[in-house]
C-alpha cells in the first residue's frame, strides 16, 4: 500500500503544510524572538545607564563593597545572569553570576563605560558588562502568543485530520470497492458491480463502471454465442474447411473435411499440409505464396490430394491471406469432375469437330511444342501450309454437306501418309497445316507435298476434282519463332496460288520483298481511299468508221503525291484479295458518273455512254439501288451506263450475281463482256446472261496483222467469227487496244462496230478530256461555219 491513494493524499497535505504553513510559523517565531531580544537589550541598556552612574563614585574611590553590592543588585534582575565590573587599571574585576552549572547555552553581552566627572573633567574609569542568555525561537513567546500558536496548531491538525477522514470516506472507500470488483472480475471471471451510490464524481465513476460491466457481460455472452455459432458453422458447413498455423501445419479441420477425406482429426492435426499432397503437386503447393509482389486477398492452387481410402482427388484450395490469431483459413473443393470436364473441353477446344484434326488453337500450341523439341534435338521443323484449290466450287455447286464430306475424305486419305510424330491441323475452311520434324525437313516436306498431290488424283464424291497449293517454310532456316514460321509458309502458299496453283513452293527470301511491296501497295490503297488519291480516268470509245465518240470507259488510277500514277494492275489484284476493291469501285463509279454529267453539256456528248468495270466482289444485293441513286443524283439516263464484267463474274454462275445483273438490266443499264477471247471464254455466256456488248481482247487486235501468216490467219478468223456470232445475237462488238491505222482498217473490213485504243485517245483525266472535247467541238463549229 506504499503507493496507495491515501498515502499519496497524506503526502500531498503534509507537503502543503511544509510548503505554506511551516514557513509562516517559523517566521512568526523568528519575529517574536527578535522582539523579545530587543526588549531585553533596551531594558539592560537603561539598567546599564543607571548602574554606570551608580558605580562611578565607588569605582573612583575603589570601594569594592559598594561595587559588589551594586553588581549583586544588578544581576538579581530577571533578564541578567551575569555582571562584570572592571576598572581601566585592572585593579578591580568583580563578577556576579546566577548561571546554573547545567547551563550550556550561549550568552549575549552588553557593555557600557563607567564615566566619572572630576575636577579635571570626565574620565572613563572602567566598564560594566551585563550578560543574558541568547533567546531561542520559542523563548520570546508571551503567554497570549503561546495561546494563539496553540490554537493555530490545533486548527491545522483539525483540518488535516478532517481531510484524511473525508478522503478515506469519500475517495478511498469507493476506490477500494471498485478495486475489489475489478480484482474479483479478473480472478473469478464474473462481472462484479460496485455498490456505491452518490451524485459526485465517485458515484458517476461507479455507475459508469457498472454500466461497462453490464455491456461487457452482454458482449461476452454474444461472443460466446458467436464462437459457438462459428464453431458449429465451421464443422457443419458442407465444405472442406481447414486452418493452418504459421508453419503451414494443420491447426483445425472441419467435420465435413474429415468426412470427405476419411482421415481422423487426431491423425492430421499438427501435420504439415504439404505432407498430405501427392509428390507431383507438392512443389506447386509449396510455391503457392510466391507472387509478383502484389497483395491478393486469397491464394488459389489446384493439387492432387489422396484420401484415406486411396482415392485421389483434384482439389482447388482457396487460402485466405488474412491471418487471425496466427491461423489462416482455407477451403478445399473437390474439382475432380470439373477437371475431367475441362480436359474434355480442352480436347474439344483444340480439335476440329469436322475432321478430328487439331484446330488453329491446338495447332499453335503444338507448333510451340514442336519448336521446343526441334531446339532440344537439334533438328529442323517443316511447316506445310495447304490451301485447297476450287473448294469453293464444290460448296457452291454441290452444297456445304458435299464440301464437308470432301474434307473428311481428304483427311482420311492424308492420315495414311502421316507418321505418329507428324502433326496435322485444319486451320479453318479449306486451309490445313502439317508439321514435320526431321534432320532434313525440306526433303521430307517436298516428299509429303508429292504424297498430297497423289491424294487429289482420285476424284472425290460427286466426281469432284480438287488440288492444293502448298507453302513450305523451315525452322530455323526461314523463321526464328512459331508465328514467323506459319506466316512464311502462308506467304509461300500464296505465291504458289498466284503462279498457277496445284503444287508446292518452298519459301524464299525474295518473297519478303514481294510481300513488302504488296504491303506498301495495300498502304497506298488505304491512304488513297482516306485522302482521295483515286481518280476515274476516261478513255473514249469511237465509231470505228467515222471515229466519232460513242462513249467512254472509266479506268481506275491512283495518283500518289510523290510517286505519281501507280500501275493499276497491281492495285486491282491486291484490292481484290483484300476486299478493298468494293470501296475503290464505288469511288470510281461516283467520280466517273459525275464526270459524265459534266461532259453531257458539251456538243455531241449528251447521248455518250459510260462503261464502268466491276469486280466480282462488287456484285452485292445493294449494288442496283446504289447505281440507281447515283444516276438520279446526276440526272443520267440508265441506258447511258454500261456495266463491264469479265468472264470470271459469270463462270461460276453464282445465283446472287445473276440476280444483281438481272436487276441492273431491268433498271435500264447495259452489260458488256470485257476481255472476250481469253481464259475460258464461251459464247454460251451471251446466251445465258443479258449481255449487250462484246469487247474483244487487245491480244487479238494485235495478232490480226501479226508477221506470222498462220497467226494472222487464225486471229482474223477468230475475230470475224466472234463478230458474226455476236451480231447475230444482237450484241455490239468493240475492239480493244487499237494502236495503228492498219489494225483499224482490218477491223473495219471485218465489220466491227466500235474501237478504243491509243490510235484514237489515251486515257485522260476528266478535266483534260473535257477541255480537249470542248476544243474539238469549237474547231468543228468553226469548220462548219467556214464551209457554209
Amino acid at each position: 500500500m506504499n503507493n496507495s491513494v491515501e498515502n499519496r493524499f497524506f503526502a500531498i497535505v503534509c507537503g502543503a503544510l511544509l510548503v505554506f504553513v511551516a514557513p509562516l510559523f517559523v517566521l512568526f517565531l523568528f519575529l517574536s524572538s527578535e522582539r523579545a531580544d530587543k526588549e531585553i537589550r533596551d531594558h539592560i541598556a537603561v539598567l546599564l545607564v543607571a548602574n554606570a552612574q551608580a558605580l562611578a563614585k565607588p569605582l573612583w574611590d575603589l570601594d569594592e563593597d559598594s561595587i559588589t553590592q551594586i553588581s549583586a543588585t544588578t544581576v538579581s534582575e530577571s533578564d541578567q545572569v551575569k555582571v562584570n565590573v572592571r576598572d581601566t587599571s585592572g585593579q578591580l574585576d568583580i563578577t556576579q553570576s546566577t548561571i546554573p552549572k547545567s547551563f550550556t547555552g550561549t550568552l549575549e553581552s552588553i557593555s557600557r563605560p563607567i564615566v566619572y566627572q572630576t575636577i579635571d573633567g570626565r574620565r572613563t574609569l572602567g566598564t560594566i558588562t551585563v550578560y543574558y542568555p541568547e533567546l531561542g525561537l520559542f523563548d520570546g513567546l508571551k503567554r497570549e502568543e503561546i495561546v494563539f500558536v496553540s490554537i493555530f496548531i490545533f486548527a491545522v491538525l483539525t483540518v488535516f485530520g478532517t481531510a484524511l477522514i473525508g478522503n478515506r470516506i469519500f475517495v478511498i472507500q469507493p476506490l477500494m470497492r471498485l478495486t475489489h470488483a475489478i480484482e474479483a472480475t479478473r480472478q473469478l471471471g464474473s462481472r462484479h458491480h460496485v455498490d456505491w451510490q452518490s451524485n459526485d464524481e465517485m458515484g458517476r465513476l461507479a455507475r459508469s463502471f457498472n454500466a461497462m460491466q453490464i455491456k461487457l457481460q452482454r458482449e461476452e455472452t454474444e461472443l460466446k454465442l458467436a464462437h459457438r455459432g462459428a464453431t458449429d458453422t465451421y464443422n457443419l458447413t458442407p465444405a472442406m474447411l481447414f486452418s493452418l498455423d504459421s508453419d503451414d501445419c494443420i491447426a483445425a479441420v472441419s467435420d465435413y473435411w474429415l468426412a470427405a477425406t476419411g482421415y481422423d482429426r487426431d491423425e492430421v492435426l499438427g501435420r504439415p499440409f504439404a505432407g498430405l499432397v501427392l509428390p507431383e503437386s507438392r512443389d506447386k503447393y509449396m510455391q503457392r505464396k510466391q507472387t509478383d509482389g502484389t497483395a491478393a486477398p486469397r491464394i488459389e492452387v489446384t493439387v492432387k490430394f489422396p484420401c484415406q481410402d486411396g482415392r485421389v482427388m483434384d482439389v482447388l484450395i482457396l487460402e485466405s491471406t488474412a491471418v487471425q490469431s496466427g491461423l489462416s483459413l482455407s477451403v478445399m473443393t473437390d474439382v475432380t469432375d470439373l477437371k475431367q470436364s475441362e480436359d474434355r473441353n480442352l480436347r474439344q477446344a483444340i480439335t476440329d469437330h469436322l475432321t478430328g484434326l487439331l484446330n488453329r488453337q491446338g495447332f499453335e500450341t503444338a507448333l510451340d511444342e514442336m519448336i521446343g523439341r526441334a531446339d532440344m534435338d537439334g533438328q529442323e521443323l517443316a511447316c506445310l501450309f495447304v490451301d485447297l484449290d476450287r473448294f469453293k466450287w464444290i460448296n457452291d455447286n454441290h452444297g456445304h454437306a458435299a464440301g464437308d464430306a470432301a474434307l473428311r475424305e481428304l483427311v482420311a486419305r492424308l492420315q495414311q501418309y502421316l507418321s505418329p510424330n507428324d502433326v496435322a491441323a485444319r486451320l479453318g475452311g479449306d486451309e490445313f497445316a502439317i508439321l514435320l520434324l526431321s534432320s532434313d525437313a525440306e526433303q521430307k516436306a517436298l516428299a509429303m507435298s508429292a504424297s498430297i498431290g497423289q491424294i487429289f488424283k482420285t476424284p472425290f464424291a460427286d466426281d469432284a476434282r480438287l488440288s492444293a497449293s502448298i507453302g513450305i517454310a523451315i525452322y530455323p532456316r526461314h523463321a526464328a519463332n512459331a508465328s514467323e514460321l506459319l506466316q512464311k509458309s502462308d506467304m509461300a502458299m500464296y505465291v504458289k496460288k498466284r503462279e498457277g496453283k496445284n503444287g508446292a513452293q518452298v519459301f524464299d527470301n525474295s518473297m519478303l520483298d514481294d510481300a513488302k511491296s504488296r504491303a506498301e501497295v495495300e498502304g497506298f490503297i488505304e491512304t488513297g481511299l482516306s485522302e482521295d488519291w483515286f481518280e476515274a480516268y476516261l478513255q473514249p470509245i469511237v465509231n470505228i468508221e467515222d471515229r466519232s465518240i460513242a462513249g467512254f470507259e472509266a479506268l481506275m488510277r491512283l495518283h500518289h503525291p510523290q510517286k505519281g500514277i501507280l500501275p493499276p494492275k497491281a492495285i486491282v489484284e491486291i484490292a481484290e484479295e483484300t476486299g478493298s476493291i468494293i470501296r475503290i469501285g464505288n469511288r470510281i463509279m461516283e467520280k466517273a458518273v459525275a464526270s459524265l454529267a459534266r461532259m453531257s453539256t458539251i456538243d455531241g456528248m449528251k447521248d455518250a455512254y459510260l462503261a464502268i468495270n466491276f469486280s466480282p466482289l462488287q456484285f452485292e444485293p445493294g449494288l442496283p439501288a446504289a447505281i440507281a441513286t447515283l444516276l438520279l443524283r446526276h440526272s443520267i439516263r440508265p441506258h447511258r451506263i454500261i456495266i463491264e464484267i469479265t468472264e470470271a463474274v459469270l463462270m461460276d454462275d453464282n445465283p446472287v450475281i445473276r440476280t444483281v445483273l438481272n436487276e441492273i438490266c431491268l433498271f435500264g443499264c447495259r452489260i458488256a463482256l470485257d476481255d472476250f477471247g481469253t481464259g475460258y471464254s464461251s459464247l454460251s455466256y451471251i446466251n445465258r446472261f443479258p449481255v449487250d456488248i462484246i469487247k474483244i481482247d487487245q491480244s487479238f487486235t494485235r495478232a490480226i496483222n501479226d508477221a506470222s501468216p498462220d497467226v494472222r490467219r487464225k486471229s482474223r478468223m477468230l475475230v470475224e467469227s466472234i463478230t458474226t456470232l455476236s451480231h447475230k445475237m444482237n450484241c455490239t462488238v468493240i475492239a480493244e487496244g487499237i494502236e495503228t491505222e492498219d489494225e483499224c482498217a482490218t477491223l473495219i473490213s471485218m465489220g466491227l462496230d466500235f474501237g478504243q485504243g491509243y490510235l484514237f485517245y489515251r486515257p485522260q483525266h476528266p478535266n483534260v478530256l473535257i477541255e480537249t472535247l470542248k476544243a474539238d467541238a469549237a474547231s468543228y463549229r468553226e469548220t462548219a461555219a467556214a464551209a457554209s
